[in-house]
């Protein structure tokens, strides 16, 4: 698949001109495991057009992800609402950070109709962040659930939330929360070791408290996280991150490789290999998730429409 200007210095700077100053990184080839086919087929070209003619983002796009080929052949796109630009800088992200535009009032219709056109049976709609509004774009989010509810109603969704940090006076979780999402997203992203280098404007334990904090609103609503590896994180660590998780009672964890979106964004560590994979997998069911996916090009929303039936079956059978 084309790096989408993965190795493009100039594009670096354009979108995150915070990390002009650092030192690019050696690239690291991929493994045999980690690539994938070029998007190219009337699927994708389809649902490109959809996306287009709704004015929306996608997450796919704008994070370089490297399973859009594959999830945009079947229709199956993530939406990214708030806008484009994100007010956070985290060292792994490739969605543009700056100063953002005004929300657009059309967004969660316009969302809503999107994914009517597409047929989509499960949606996933997460957010830049947006600490520049007064609630961190709660309302928005609630009001984008009401909308799909209402134009495509036997639509399930997934919301992959921002952190609403020093948002609480607000009510921005429960805001989210009482338009009744069927799965709450928040990602844990990496092990609280890394967080100053990785993620410096977020908190891990404020992460694991958001995320525990759902289920006491709401103790049926379904929870969800994901983490990067090879980021230099330790197995260890891991594990503990999943206990902190599980004492959170979240139910869905995912995992997959962490690849590096420009050579100024954080370096890859290592390329963790499909056996380590199945083992974190193993450990993280022994723990007590009902669901894990776990794989080099496992993302948030990869194949999630599928896991949520495997999710609520999993519930079922308790």
């Amino acid at each position: 698949m084309p790096d989408n200007n993965i190795h493009n210095l100039d594009a670096a700077k354009l979108r995150h001109p915070e990390k002009a100053k650092n030192k690019p990184s050696p690239r690291i080839p991929k493994p045999d495991w980690i690539r994938v086919k070029a998007p190219q087929s009337e699927g994708y070209k389809e649902t490109l057009g959809i996306v287009k003619d709704h004015n929306l983002f996608t997450v796919c796009q704008e994070a370089a992800c490297p399973n859009i080929g594959e999830c945009w052949e079947q229709k199956h796109a993530t939406f990214m609402i708030l806008g484009s630009t994100c007010t956070r800088a985290c060292a792994f992200c490739n969605v543009a950070t700056g100063k953002p535009d005004k929300l657009d009032p059309h967004e969660p219709k316009n969302t809503a109709l999107a994914t009517k056109k597409l047929g989509l049976k499960h949606v996933v709609v997460t957010s830049v962040d947006r600490d520049d509004l007064e609630d961190g774009g709660a309302q928005h989010f609630a009001e984008t659930i009401l909308q799909i509810r209402h134009h495509s109603p036997g639509t399930t969704i997934e919301v992959l939330t921002p952190d609403f940090m020093r948002k609480e006076s607000s009510g921005a979780l429960e805001i989210v929360v009482a338009a009744k999402p069927d799965v709450f997203n928040h990602n844990i992203e990496t092990v609280p070791s890394l967080y100053p280098r990785i993620r410096p404007g977020a908190r891990y334990f404020h992460s694991v408290n958001l995320l525990h904090r759902v289920k006491q609103l709401d103790p049926k609503m379904f929870t969800k996280s994901g983490l990067m590896v090879g980021l230099g994180e330790k197995k260890e660590e891991v594990y503990q991150l999943m206990d902190d998780l599980r004492s959170a009672d979240v139910d869905f964890l995912t995992i997959g490789q962490y690849l590096q979106p420009t050579p100024r964004h954080a370096p890859i560590d290592r390329y963790v290999s499909p056996v380590e994979f199945k083992q974190y997998e193993e450990m993280a069911y022994a723990k007590g998730f009902l669901m894990v996916s776990a794989s080099p090009l496992t993302r948030s929303s990869y194949h999630a429409g599928d896991d949520f039936e495997r999710l609520r079956a999993a519930r079922q059978k308790l």
